[in-house]
């Protein structure tokens, strides 16, 4: 193969460099590869990141080789390129890729970006957070049918509440549900509704479920990780590919599937012909309301609860707790 070729998508034409470069070592999938797979996959892929911000996690050499996150795109781009300034916890800004359309998803491929981590908002409106996202992360010990039963009664929750949500493998071990949200509500609000949804699963399901920040307080539990909903966070996107040998895909799948599929055969060389036979289980999307959710947090606090932990990047915020891990705060009160 040539050491480059010229793909022309949406208009423009982006450059492949060495398109036989393998990036995937268990089946030998190339950059080309991965090329294709998003040409496959470029509608519903869109539908999900068309206009927010992505960053970047690039593995030049392929998956398993020295790897960095990229926040902020090099100063020679096309001029076709669309970027938007986001800014960090601390109030560091940069350009970052805006998910325009494909060319701007294959143009981050060819700079070896083998992950692409997705803002809850879009370029054009940042002060609107339009996605909560549930990230069931499974503690040690924890297996994959207990983060499915997670899963599970979260949908029933939310139901209780009018509120439907959607599923995707995470491409790891967890699962993400997200909810399309009415555009009211900024990243505080959301993590506020995160919070007070983490909680309440909590009571319900404890020895399923925990809330609780610090890793030595979980046990065998799945994590409902509501910092996700930070502002400025990012969360690995829909249909995107994860930098592992096998090419996993954080994959949308329907609810009734959830028992029956395995993750790990969710990949480049499986998922578009899933998605032709099966359709997009996202297509429909909903905008939905966390007002009783933001009443429940009002409650928790009301009660006397705390802002629960933020991570230790963010600034110290109003009414949250110690930032300190509950044995050494025992140790050091001792």
């Amino acid at each position: 193969m040539s050491e480059s070729l010229t793909i022309e998508v949406d208009g423009v034409e982006v450059a492949i460099s060495h398109p036989d470069k393998v990036f995937f070592g268990e089946r030998g999938e190339t950059k080309l590869d991965l090329v294709r797979y998003y040409q496959a996959v470029a509608e519903p892929l869109l539908r999900t990141v068309r206009g927010r911000p992505l960053l970047l996690e690039r593995y030049p050499n392929g998956a398993g080789g020295k790897s960095w996150f990229q926040k902020r795109v090099p100063k020679s781009t096309p001029p076709w390129l669309q970027t938007t300034e986001v800014a960090t916890p601390n109030g560091t800004t940069s350009d970052a890729l805006v998910a325009a359309d494909l060319a701007h998803v294959l143009w981050a491929v060819n700079l070896g970006c083998l992950g692409f981590h997705v803002w809850p908002y879009h370029a054009d409106s940042p002060e609107i957070t339009d996605e909560l996202r549930i990230d069931l992360d499974p503690s040690p010990g924890v297996g994959y049918a207990e983060v499915c039963e997670a899963a599970v009664r979260t949908r029933e929750l939310l139901a209780e509440l009018g509120v439907e949500v959607l599923l995707k493998t995470s491409g790891s071990r967890g699962l993400h549900l997200y909810v399309a949200l009415e555009p009211r509500w900024d990243g505080y609000q959301v993590r506020a509704a995160a919070v007070a949804l983490a909680r309440e699963l909590e009571r319900r399901h404890s020895d399923l479920i925990t809330a609780k920040w610090w890793k030595e307080e979980r046990g065998k539990r799945v994590f409902v990780d509501f910092n996700q909903n930070a502002p400025h966070k990012t969360v690995f996107g829909a249909w995107c590919v994860r930098p592992k040998a096998g090419a996993p895909v954080s994959t949308p799948i329907r609810w009734a599937e959830l028992d029956s599929v395995t993750p790990e055969t969710l990949t480049i060389a499986t998922v578009p012909g899933r998605l032709a036979e099966q359709g997009d289980p996202w297509q429909q999307r909903d905008p939905q309301s966390i007002e009783v959710l933001l009443e429940w947090s009002e409650r928790d606090l009301a009660d006397g609860l705390m802002d629960a932990p933020w991570p230790p990047v963010y600034p110290k915020m109003p009414n949250e707790p110690p930032r300190v891990a509950p044995s050494r705060a025992k140790q050091e009160a001792d």
